[in-house]
Order: C-alpha cells, then structure tokens, then sequence
C-alpha cells in the first residue's frame, strides 16, 4: 500500500512540475494560477477586514508604499514583456496596502496583492529598502514559490487532490496551508514556507525589479545587515524567521545587486 502512495506521489508530481519563465527552473505546480489568484483574493480580503488598514493617502507612510508598489507593478509589467511573456501577468490587479502592525513583515499574494506592516518601516528606513523588500515579495509571487509550496504540501497532507476539493472538504486545513504557503503564517510542516532556492530567488529578480523601478539596489545589503542585527541575542521578527539571512545571503545579495545595476535609472531621473 505504501509503495502505491508513493508511486500515487511521484506521478502527480512529474505530471504537475512546469518550468518556470522567470527562474529557468522547473517546479511542481499542481494548481492553476486562476485558481490559485481566486483564493488569493478572498484570503487577502479577510485579512483586510481584521487588520486596521490606513486609507490611501491617509499618511506619508501609506502614500510612499503606493508610490513604491506602483513603481514595481511597472517594472515587473516591462520585465515581462521583455521576455515576450505579458500574459505571465494576466490577473493581476495591483494593490499595495499599509497595515498597522509591530511585525517586521511583508508579503504579495498572487495576483498582485502586496501588505506591508508598520513594523517593518524603521527597519527598511529608506525608500529604496522598502522597494527592495517589496520587490522580493513581489519576486515570490511572481516566480509562483507560494504555489510551488502549497503544492508540495497539498499532496502531503491531502494526497494531491484538486484545489476546489480541497476548499470545499478541509477550509480550515486549506485556508492554514494557504497563509503559510505564501509566508503570512511562520512554519509549513516545520519547513519554512521559502526555502533557500526560493530566498535567493526572489532576491535576484527582486533586485531587477528594484533596479527597474529606480532603487538603487545595492542597498540589499545594508537592509539585510540591519536585519541580521535585530536577530542577535533575541528571537527574530517573523519576516527574518521566514527569509532566513546569514553572511552567505549577504554575500550573493552584493553579486545579483551588481548585475541588477544595469537595470538602474534613479527615480529623479
């Protein structure tokens, strides 16, 4: 019986593995994006309306998100293009909200849906680091990691089978495997919910992102310097436990901000 559950595993598995546009890589993706942006949307309006949200324009904070978020949106639109794959954004409605939070966290569903907490403001301090950690998050979505992980889950826990099942048979067992998935909880199984191929993934294209929306991407590495600050002799904020950061990290941050310079024109410009 056990050897069928594995054979069950590995033909679902080779049968979902696609290989990603952005990334080059190929990875199991057992759920279409029109599905997987569909309960995005309904997870991201929940968390709206239990969260205290500020109003666009309500503060500078807020309006610099927007303006960052609106930045990108373009970057990743023309970065797309540029590889004649426009249609890798289809869906996608950008909104890019502020929460009132003393989390250091971020994240981006798919579809373009990007929450940045107060938290992590003091910790990015520049507009350029808060535009490299939204890009990376918009990197995750983009490159489709959260998919790829609620995809290896699904078939652990629920042996594969449709999404739309799934949501209608365990909601609180999907909606759970959902948020962590896409890095809004803090543990998958007692895996982080991004590996270290997908941190550094979304670090690279992150740092294009940036470059292209007008932030100097060599700060990723002050920004993850501060972070790896906060981590000594206390327990991590939840956006470090969840984008581990180490002297390697750091280093391979300084290599793609060096290739994503030549991606860079400075916004006043």
């Amino acid at each position: 019986m056990r050897i069928v559950i594995y054979l069950l595993f590995f033909l679902l598995s080779f049968n979902s593995c696609q290989k990603n546009t952005f990334t080059g890589r190929s990875q199991l993706q057992m759920f279409p994006e029109t599905d997987i942006q569909k309960l995005a949307d309904t997870q991201y309006r929940t968390f709206l309306t239990q969260n205290k949200v500020f109003s666009q324009g309500s503060t500078r904070d807020q309006m610099r998100v927007t303006h960052i978020g609106n930045r990108l949106a373009v970057a990743v639109t023309q970065y797309a293009a540029s590889l004649g794959r426009a249609d890798l954004l289809d869906g996608y409605k950008w909104e890019f909200n502020l929460v009132d939070n003393k989390e250091v966290n971020a994240w981006c569903m798919p579809g373009g849906k990007v929450v940045v907490y107060t938290g992590l403001l003091p910790v990015a301090q520049t507009d350029a680091g808060l535009a490299i950690v939204m890009g990376h998050e918009v990197a995750h979505a983009i490159a489709k990691h959260g998919n790829e992980r609620m995809s290896q889950g699904l078939l652990q826990q629920m042996g594969g089978i449709a999404l739309s099942v799934a949501v209608a048979n365990q909601p609180d067992a999907t909606q759970n495997l959902f948020m962590n998935s896409y890095g809004i909880g803090s543990s998958l199984l007692g895996i982080l919910p991004f590996s270290r191929k997908h941190e550094l993934e979304a670090d690279r294209y992150g740092l294009i992102f940036s470059a292209m929306a007008g932030y100097d991407p060599r700060e990723a590495e002050y920004f993850w310097q501060r972070m790896a600050k906060m981590s000594t002799g206390q327990k991590p904020p939840e956006f470090f436990s969840t984008h581990p950061s180490d002297d390697t990290r750091i280093q391979k941050v300084k290599e793609y901000a060096e290739d994503a310079m030549k991606y860079y024109k400075p916004v006043n410009q």
